[in-house]
């Protein structure tokens, strides 16, 4: 039987995004292609010998947009899974792209993990090229007789107890984290982990699966930031044939694709408050009707969900429901961010130094002193995630200069003094309410603070240096005026990303691109830890509330 070659398209306009894509392709093992427009993606697609494994198809372009792409490509027999690729306030073009056709959809920017999930995921519900038709159905068919797809076998010893190998703790907090994992993951209640973005919420949630008696079914993971409300109940009940237009097969949901294994509710703060009541049912019935069902399934999985959001705020605001609230907060594991547990850092740099330096097969790399002082004195805004973004720059670039001044310009845009963080029965500390941005819990515009008076930015020739790049000086500088001028225009217009790339003259896609690798948060989402966890929670100094 032939076996559909291990190839992706990538039919994109913006040229920056279309080589991220082909890198963040071969990194994850496939062989990419990649189209500027649509017309010369439908011609690549006609002269291949074999359908590729997957499509992933840019919406917005000119000319051929993806939507046309996608209407003739299906209505010329193609069955090549089509991934349509869209931006987080384009949830009406989605839902498009999904009725003509599209297997998934992902929000950019992307991740590695994701865009190898989504692949594998498409490629997985559907049929062999030899038993393909020659007319594809418009909405890929999945029957209720094919097997869920399975997560691959992990690398988490189940009769492991304690910090797992692939993470670093030695801080009390954490250690304290890992034994409650240890002694609830046997359980099938919900369990909600909260903390900051970047603080290791889903490597918290894949363990609880890798724990349970369910290890070796599967592990779904939803992001519900990520889904567009409209899509967002098809998703996770999924759909009978004919429940709305373009619905011409039935799709199971990712509960269905869960049975018997865990599914991963990410970002639960999102969800509308209309699909959280049909949560509910789920979580008191167990049973759900698909979109246009007649007849109820049974619900076998357990169910983590986590957020980096106050519950307890949105329930005053009216934005989620204090019924599943507490439905969902029988155990709560509140992680604490990076600056609250710098014991872990040390061990956490020699962790990625040694992955990096074996990933990209250098010599080693021995870090000096004043670096590690550096890094172990930062605040990370964005936790872990950032220190290891931090550490892998060192490794690949194999220049201390370029981080130690990195690490000065971010110092000084911070406030010199920074107030202290309020801590709560929780025993998580409060983050600043607007790092800097001008806004305030409220939502409304504050007045612009005084410049801080903050350390010096780094020297620009470096103490003792005897040459110097002024090249890498200018690359620099560069790099730090574009971050802060994105920063700016980003508060000016209150974070509307489309407008914001509009005065900056560049594409929506490249914003969100930059905006990622600037590191920068929007700063609504900023969220306080709670003061009250419920029923069964674990604070900082490891003690059970």
């Amino acid at each position: 039987m032939l076996e559909r070659p291990n190839q992706v398209l990538v039919i994109d306009d913006d040229e920056a995004a279309r080589q991220i894509l082909v890198e963040l392709l071969g990194r994850i093992g496939y062989q990419a292609f990649a189209t500027g427009d649509g017309k010369a993606g439908l011609e690549w697609l006609a002269g291949a010998a074999a359908p590729p494994r997957a499509v992933l198809l840019d919406l917005r372009m000119p000319v051929l947009d993806g939507f046309e792409v996608l209407h003739r490509y299906r209505a010329d027999g193609g069955t090549a899974p089509v991934i349509a690729l869209s931006a987080m306030d384009e949830k009406e073009a989605v839902v498009k792209a999904m009725r003509l056709g599209a297997s998934d959809y992902l929000v950019k920017p992307i991740e590695p993990e994701e865009l190898k999930e989504a692949i594998e995921r498409c490629a997985a519900s559907r049929p062999s090229p030899v038993e393909e038709p020659q007319a594809a159905p418009i909405i890929p068919a999945v029957r209720p007789t094919d097997p869920p797809h399975v997560a691959p076998p992990s690398r988490i010893d189940p009769s492991r107890r304690g910090v797992p190998t692939e993470y670093v703790a030695s801080s009390p907090a954490m250690l304290s984290i890992w034994d409650m994992v240890d002694r609830v993951a046997e359980t099938d209640v919900p369990v909600l982990i909260r903390g900051e973005s970047g603080v290791g919420k889903e490597g918290i949630a894949r363990t609880l699966h890798e724990r349970s008696p369910r290890r070796g079914k599967p592990f779904v993971k939803i992001n519900c930031a990520a889904l567009p409300s409209e899509l967002l109940e098809s998703e996770l009940f999924g759909h009978e044939r004919g429940a709305f237009t373009g619905a011409t097969s039935e799709k199971p949901g990712k509960f269905e694709l869960a049975d018997k294994g865990t599914i991963f509710l990410d970002e639960i703060g999102e969800m509308h408050p209309a699909l959280q009541a049909k949560l509910l049912q789920v979580l008191q019935d167990e049973e759900y009707y698909r979109v246009g069902g007649k007849r109820p399934l049974r619900a076998d999985a357990r169910v983590v969900v986590a957020t980096n959001r106050v519950l307890e705020d949105e329930i005053a605001r009216g934005n989620f429901r204090e019924d599943l609230y507490y439905r969902l907060n029988v155990v709560s594991v509140v992680v604490p961010p990076l600056r609250d547990r710098k014991e872990d850092i040390p061990g956490l740099i020699e962790h990625f130094r040694r992955k990096y330096g074996s990933k990209y097969r250098g010599p080693a790399m021995q870090f000096s002193e004043e670096v590690i002082r550096r890094l172990q004195d930062y605040d990370y805004p964005g936790n872990v995630r950032e220190l290891e973004n931090l550490v892998r720059r060192l490794v690949v670039l194999r220049d201390e200069r370029f981080v130690l001044d990195e690490l000065a310009s971010a110092i000084s845009r911070r406030p010199a003094v920074q107030v202290p963080h309020a801590t709560g029965s929780a025993g998580g500390a409060l983050p600043p309410a607007n790092q800097g941005h001008g806004w305030s819990p409220q939502g409304a515009q504050a007045p612009p603070a005084a410049a801080p008076s903050g350390p010096p930015p780094a020297p620009v020739v470096p103490m003792g240096a005897e040459t110097v790049s002024l090249k890498e000086i200018a690359r620099q500088a560069a790099l730090r005026a574009e971050r802060e001028a994105i920063s700016a225009m980003l508060s000016r217009t209150n974070w509307n990303k489309r407008k914001a790339a509009a005065r900056l003259q560049i594409s929506y896609k490249a914003l969100l691109y930059k905006i990622k690798d600037c590191g920068l948060t929007d700063p609504r989402i900023t969220a306080s830890l709670p003061e009250n966890l419920g029923p069964i929670g674990i604070v900082a100094d490891g003690s059970h509330s």
